[in-house]
């Protein structure tokens, strides 16, 4: 009887065990792929960010009250041109940057990056799915941002928008890029507020020369001639490289 029920142990716990009559046989499961993975985390980010709300509300309070000191600071009835560009990406810049020092803090704090270094999923995913999340919250912000934008300091968004949407497109991919792989770097250091901006910032001054080149002929009063094709270029140019510099390093900054 004993030797019975040692044999029937063997057989249903044993490494070599196999499945009893009308049992359906099993096969071992296979790791999500990519998109699903980076699905997985993107819903998380956005979990996350509607339940803590740490990220785009304050970016946006940020962007709004820096066009109100503007609007009472500069003494005038509207601004047009480099002065509106100006004043546009420099606010856009470094209310992006509020989003990027809290990109990764969740994880490294919470132990996301173990449990994820621990799951057998390609490590890009989370690049991409951090990518994707810094850029919704740039859009949630410029939706709030753009209109107040023209409401205090009256610029000439109206002709503007069609063009400056995609000026703000490629802006919004190169931030993105760039933010997200400085995040990643700065998050392990324990002076990250400090770091992420000073190692972000020079980085990211070629997409504000580019975006503020390419929004002053639109903005502008009349409407300029000049066609910003040439910055758009560079734009698309820029984050490209940027973008195939944190797809080969984004795996190394996980490790160490």
């Amino acid at each position: 009887m004993s030797a019975a029920a040692g044999g029937a142990t063997d057989l249903a716990t044993g490494p070599a065990a196999t499945p009893l009559a009308g049992e359906p046989a099993r096969t071992p499961a296979r790791p999500p792929g990519t998109l699903a993975t980076v699905a997985a985390l993107l819903r998380k980010e956005y979990l996350v960010e509607l339940r803590t709300l740490e990220s785009v509300p304050g970016m946006a309070l940020f962007a709004v009250s820096t066009f109100v000191v503007f609007h009472f600071a500069l003494h005038q009835s509207s601004v047009s041109g480099d002065e509106a560009a100006g004043i546009l990406w420099v606010t856009l810049l470094f209310a992006a940057m509020l989003g990027v020092n809290r990109l990764f803090v969740a994880d490294a704090e919470q132990g996301g990056f173990d449990g994820f270094l621990l799951a057998p999923v390609d490590r890009t995913a989370l690049l991409a799915a951090k990518a994707l999340a810094l850029l919704s919250y740039l859009v949630a912000l410029e939706v709030v941002a753009v209109p107040a934008f023209g409401l205090l300091l009256d610029p000439a968004l109206g002709h503007a928008l069609p063009e400056l949407l995609l000026v703000l497109a490629l802006a919004d991919v190169g931030v993105a890029l760039i933010g997200t792989l400085v995040a990643a770097l700065a998050v392990q250091t324990r002076a990250r507020d400090l770091l992420g901006p000073l190692l972000a910032l020079p980085l990211l001054v070629p997409i504000v020369i580019g975006a503020a080149g390419a929004s002053a002929p639109l903005l502008r009063v009349p409407l300029a001639q000049a066609s910003p094709v040439r910055w758009l270029v560079t734009l698309a140019l820029y984050d490209l490289v940027f973008g195939l510099i944190a797809y080969a390093v984004f795996d190394f900054l996980l490790e160490d």
